[in-house]
């Protein structure tokens, strides 16, 4: 009997149950598209935002900001715009001195045409009132999310010729460039710290089989170890758990046509476990881990409508 005990708690981990929806809630579809999300807990509240648009692609987009003391009921806080500028693709982090921080690309299109692009960030100290849109790094950059690690902000760029240039920064605004990625066709790129100070990076490829990478790096982040995985990425983002678990998520191509997944994934593994209700014009989550369950902002069109959907996810 003790020994079969003793096997039992050996195993338990083996059997620990897959992850599980347990609630999906759809947040906003006010816009006529809605869409490329993410999410942040600040000062006790929750904080979603999006681009709103008339479609995926051209038009000037704007900024919508939500704000949710629990998560359930969900309201306006702020809408970004800036006239002839195409906002897209908002991240939220917050600053070293507490501030919340947007950092969003900023397009210029003729119709469906790109004719430039850069990116533009913005500051609130309440969620509320929001700094002007402000130009960062130079015309034809795209800094796609960036992350803070002991008081600095990093984040890879990507430009037209899809190379990808690590910088950083100690205010959100001005940036020094630490080296360029040997990746190629880079495009969206999530970084994130483990806690000996080492980077990984789930980056979205758009040159070869386009398959996203894993790469890692050790300070000062100028030399890389890549990894290849056996997925199409779009919208790629990923969080360390407390445990030192790394759960991902994004855009997945399935026979069936685009979703949104969440993947188990290790320093050279990406394998999606669980799919969320979505289809079509899909993707681009926000994670957040809270009070032991994984909560994901992602926009889908499954229902008709590209709209803004919130799941809590337990793992």
């Amino acid at each position: 009997m003790r020994r079969a005990w003793i096997s039992l708690l050996w195993l338990t981990p083996l059997l620990a149950a897959p992850p599980e929806v347990v609630s999906v809630q759809k947040i906003w579809d006010a816009g006529a598209h809605n869409a490329f999300t993410d999410l942040i807990r600040f000062r006790d509240r929750w904080y979603c935002t999006f681009r709103e648009s008339e479609g995926h692609v051209g038009g000037n987009g704007k900024l919508r900001v939500l704000v949710s003391d629990r998560g359930g009921n969900w309201d306006s806080a702020a809408l970004l715009a800036e006239d002839g500028i195409d906002l897209r693709d908002p991240k939220l982090s917050i600053t070293p001195d507490e501030r919340l921080m947007i950092l969003a690309g900023g397009s210029v299109y003729e119709g469906t045409a790109l004719k430039g692009r850069q990116p533009r960030v913005a500051f609130s100290t309440n969620g509320r009132d929001w700094t002007r849109p402000q130009r960062i790094l130079a015309e034809g950059d795209w800094l796609w999310r960036v992350t803070w690690w002991r008081g600095r902000a990093y984040g890879v760029s990507y430009r037209g010729d899809r190379t990808g240039v690590l910088y950083s920064s100690a205010d959100g605004i001005h940036y020094e460039a630490v080296t360029e990625l040997d990746a190629p066709g880079v495009s969206e790129v999530t970084l994130r710290f483990l806690s000996d100070g080492e980077i990984m990076a789930l980056v979205r490829r758009e040159t070869d089989d386009r398959n996203g990478w894993i790469g890692t790096s050790k300070p000062p982040y100028r030399q890389w170890t890549w990894y290849k995985t056996t997925h199409r990425l779009g919208g790629p983002n990923f969080i360390v758990l407390p445990d030192g678990r790394f759960w991902a998520a994004g855009r997945e191509h399935t026979p069936d046509g685009p979703r949104t997944v969440l993947a188990k994934m290790g320093r050279q593994s990406y394998e999606p476990v669980l799919t969320l209700p979505s289809e079509g014009d899909t993707s681009y989550p926000g994670l957040v881990w809270y009070d032991g369950l994984l909560w994901m902002s992602y926009y889908s069109s499954h229902e008709g409508k590209s709209a803004i959907y919130l799941a809590k996810i337990r793992l």
